[in-house]
């Protein structure tokens, strides 16, 4: 139980991570570049990959069966 919250609080700070970095280059469009071109730089920056990663951990750890005391719905 205590791994599961420990893990869900690094996903859910590797999301806030990345999306504070996403909204950070959204600067990038105001010195021209088009939306692919921001997508194509967010998504090559290990940065932003760290929301991909947390949504992947906190997706994980809800979806995942419990240990022998969880009860089913």
């Amino acid at each position: 139980m205590i791994t599961r919250i420990i893990l869900f609080l690094i996903g859910f700070v590797f999301m806030i991570i990345g999306f504070s970095y996403f909204i950070v280059y959204i600067n990038l469009l105001s010195f021209g570049y088009n939306i692919i071109e921001y997508l194509n730089y967010c998504f090559t920056r290990y940065e932003c990959w760290l929301l991909i990663i947390g949504l992947f951990i906190i997706s994980i750890i809800i979806l995942r069966k419990g240990g022998k005391h969880a009860k089913c719905l």
